[in-house]
């Protein structure tokens, strides 16, 4: 019977919680894969099967594991009786159209109730291998490496490795709130934490009608992306031109950048808390532009009364370029759009923002006011993946 096996890596670290990561796994390749001929998806011992995988499905079945946080790798394979003849006539019957001049058998043997060894299977094997097909033992430098895994009742046999996205199944880690600005770093920073298993609510500021609404078209095609790595997405659209302006009326022209930080940041928090997110997430990174100075980060976090994470804080921006192309989001990131970074910038922000100067230019905007009419008046979306799940109707409010 054809199957897909899937190996973790990470999970097998937990210890007593590692049933419950395990879990989640399994659910979460069941979601991904609903829409396909995949029969059953069950936890075996220290891996997980996916049975009855047609040719068909296969091609779309093996990309959107590749994406899916948590598996370390996954391999097409055979399952067959455990019973070394209906192995090596399995192996056998697996390399009829396969051509090569060397090869090795690696067998790993979780039951170690099975009357041979992992030597000792190998040696069998590749005996037979060798007697059918003529190929030469190599055990250094295959051209083909052929997979054996014995376990209680049943043994899979597979001829190649393919490699998954690693780290931790989405949804292990609680929520955290990202804010997007449809460019290429925060994308990168939302799926960074989506592989350390959160589930990542996305937050955007824009200045429609005052600005186009390609930004907004920007981010929704990002969460799309993104959300074929975590299968949900709750994406918020905040309004912002009109506290823009207001901030430009009474706020001194090198603070501005701060001052809409921080604004951002008190939003984002009232948003991220009404919807579970016990953290916020920005794409900053230490000196890349002039407001994103150690200086004018504490001054801006300090609004907020939950941690703000930087996966990128320590990155440079050819590493972060190269982490997006690997995503699939930096094609889209690069299209030309105005976003609310844009509008009334000053040529010269402020590096070394002083608090005190600061919460002196916020007292006159009465900022509570703003944070909460922005908040309740962001218009949610929720989004699934795959498309046979219909995600539900976009609607205003943060609840939830």
């Amino acid at each position: 019977m054809q199957s897909v096996i899937v190996h973790y890596q990470e999970i097998a670290l937990k210890g007593r919680n590692r049933p419950w990561f395990v879990e989640r796994l399994v659910s979460n390749i069941r979601a991904v894969t609903a829409d396909l001929g995949v029969v059953k998806v069950r936890a075996l011992m220290g891996r997980i099967e996916l049975q009855h995988v047609s040719n068909d499905d296969w091609p779309e079945v093996h990309n959107r594991l590749a994406r899916l946080p948590g598996i370390a790798n996954f391999s097409r394979a055979v399952r067959t009786r455990c019973d070394i003849d209906a192995i090596a006539d399995t192996m056998l019957g697996e390399l009829r159209d396969v051509q090569v001049e060397s090869f090795r058998v690696t067998a790993k043997r979780a039951d170690k109730r099975f009357p041979m060894t992992s030597p000792q299977i190998e040696r069998e094997l590749g005996g037979r291998i060798k007697s059918v097909r003529g190929w030469r033992v190599d055990l250094e430098h295959p051209e083909l490496t052929v997979r054996v895994e014995i376990l209680n009742d049943e043994a899979f046999c597979y001829l190649r490795k393919e490699p998954g996205a690693g780290g931790l199944p989405s949804g292990v880690s609680g929520r955290v709130a990202c804010l997007m600005s449809g460019g290429i770093d925060s994308p990168v920073a939302a799926y960074r934490m989506i592989k350390r298993g959160c589930r990542v609510r996305l937050i955007h500021f824009h200045s429609y009608p005052i600005l186009s609404h390609t930004s907004q078209d920007k981010v929704a095609e990002l969460a799309e992306l993104l959300t074929r790595r975590q299968l949900e997405t709750r994406l918020y659209m905040v309004a912002f031109g009109d506290i823009q302006r207001k901030v430009v009326l009474t706020v001194p022209p090198p603070l501005r950048v701060v001052v809409y930080r921080r604004l951002m940041l008190r939003i984002a928090e009232r948003i991220g808390r009404a919807s579970g997110a016990t953290a916020l997430v920005t794409g900053e990174a230490v000196g890349q532009v002039a407001s994103q100075t150690l200086d004018n980060m504490a001054v801006i976090d300090s609004v907020t009364s939950i941690p703000v994470l930087r996966p990128l804080v320590g990155m440079d921006k050819e590493e972060i370029v190269r982490e997006a192309r690997q995503l699939g989001t930096y094609e889209v990131s690069i299209v030309p759009d105005e976003d609310c970074c844009t509008l009334f910038t000053p040529k010269h922000p402020a590096t070394r923002a002083k608090a005190y100067q600061v919460e002196a230019a916020e007292a006159g905007l009465g900022i509570d006011a703003l944070v909460e009419e922005a908040a309740t008046t962001a218009e949610r979306r929720d989004l699934r993946f795959p498309a046979a799940v219909a995600p539900q109707e976009a609607r205003s409010g943060t609840a939830g």
